[in-house]
């Protein structure tokens, strides 16, 4: 058999051993090396492969961050500093038709600064804004598709850790992913409250107008919001000015959080043992798959499938931007039955080497990336946010979250054509800060 015939069955055995609910690091790793052992016959050196490549995602400087943003966001929800972010919107712009609704999507803009993860920001904000909306008779249909949708901002708002992952598996500068999102991320957030307002437009009976909050309730709200902007302030100023790299940017908003835990009195040995035994458990999932991605890739390489499919694919004659949608509808189709971040690093081994092999710029598609993967957490039938926000209601049918879902999903699309038509949309930032 030639490497590539030996690469498509490994391909095979890899995805059979998924749909078997094989954990999906595990089965990178078991697929690669034994393709590893069946190209080579060499025994010892499929074993100093899983060594090596263990010891070298452990000892990784920067997917180091990935751990520290991961406590800081489990922080900042001791801290309470997501509720204190969603009073702070709520209180501008709470008496705006839907207005709920859009300090829901602001507070998890805000929180997803912090947390840079979109599960805990959906799981976060469900908690905080959910009541409220409740209390104020909003339809079930906006105020879940509202919570799903807008807690997908914590991927695409940078600190993200999707893209800390994405820059380490294509060895990208950090910095660079995270102020290319700014802009895609400001307008996710303009093209969510359009798809608020325009859902109220034809149903304008399934919001009410929350009352006013006077001048002074709201300077008593920013003041009481010190903490949080604060930290977002320090910890992105820091990094993009280039005063502190992303590691000590991610301490520094580790070291604020957990003072700001302290300072309001919120940390308990309670809370502190949860928010580690949780953070813990994330780092070792993400941790395993990283090594066996690593171990998956160095077997795709050696088996020269990602190569062959370049050339394959520049062979059909499509034009560049033909094979870019082919790849974002492959992306929605994976999203929609794995999960998002292992599905990016299941097919960065042949997908990165046929976008830069285009032409196309390796942040641009990390963006255009981290946007696909946003949609595939709202899509259905597993849309992870979705069932996040499920467990945490039992009571709300799936139905009516994803009923809710479909304006947002509609916005997430155009912001992602927006980003693939003008690419300076995502590139202008990095390229302006060089």
């Amino acid at each position: 058999m030639t490497p590539i015939e030996i690469g498509l069955i490994g391909l095979a055995c890899l995805i059979f051993a998924i749909c078997c609910h094989i954990p999906v690091g595990i089965s990178m790793a078991v697929v690669g090396a034994g393709g590893y052992l069946v190209l080579t016959g060499n025994l010892s050196g499929m074993f100093s492969l899983m060594g090596t490549e263990m010891i070298s995602t452990l000892s990784n400087h920067e997917f180091s961050v990935i751990m520290t943003f991961i406590l800081m966001g489990g922080m900042a929800g001791v801290a309470r500093l997501s509720s204190d972010i969603y009073r702070l919107a709520n209180a501008w712009i709470g008496h705006w038709k839907g207005g709920l609704s859009i300090a829901t999507i602001l507070g998890c803009g805000g929180f997803g600064a912090i947390s840079g993860s979109s599960i805990a920001t959906t799981a976060t904000m469900v908690k905080i804004a959910m009541p409220e909306m409740e209390k104020r008779n909003y339809a079930l249909e906006l105020s879940t598709g509202t919570l799903a949708a807008g807690g997908t901002l914590g991927s695409i708002v940078p600190p993200s850790i999707i893209m800390v992952l994405y820059a380490v598996q294509v060895e990208e500068f950090i910095v660079d992913l995270f102020l290319a999102a700014i802009l895609p991320a400001i307008l996710s957030i303009f093209l969510f409250v359009i798809a608020v307002r325009v859902y109220l437009l034809i149903f304008p009976d399934n919001a009410k107008r929350a009352e006013r909050s006077s001048w002074r309730e709201r300077a008593v709200t920013t003041k009481n919001n010190w903490a949080s902007v604060s930290i977002i302030v320090i910890v992105m100023g820091g990094i993009y000015s280039g005063f502190m790299t992303v590691n000590e940017g991610a301490s520094v908003g580790l070291i604020l959080t957990v003072f700001a835990a302290l300072v309001r009195r919120t940390l308990t040995r309670e809370s502190l043992s949860s928010t580690m035994r949780s953070a813990v458990g994330s780092i070792a999932l993400l941790y395993i798959i990283m090594t066996g991605a690593n171990i998956f890739t160095y077997f795709m390489t050696l088996s020269h499938m990602p190569s062959a499919l370049v050339d394959w694919v520049i062979s059909l004659g499509l034009s560049p931007i033909m094979v870019i949608w082919t790849l974002v509808f492959m992306y929605m189709a994976l999203g929609a039955v794995f999960d998002s971040i292992a599905g990016m690093l299941l097919t960065l081994p042949f997908v990165f080497p046929l976008v830069t092999g285009l032409g196309y710029d390796p942040v641009w598609w990390g963006i255009v990336n981290v946007m696909v993967i946003e949609i595939g957490m709202i899509t259905p039938p597993v849309g992870i946010n979705v069932f996040v926000l499920k467990g945490l209601r039992k009571d709300i049918p799936l139905g009516t979250i994803f009923r809710g879902i479909i304006p947002f999903l509609i916005a997430n699309l155009v912001a992602l054509t927006l980003v693939i038509s003008f690419p300076e949309i995502s590139l202008w930032l990095p390229r302006l800060l060089k």
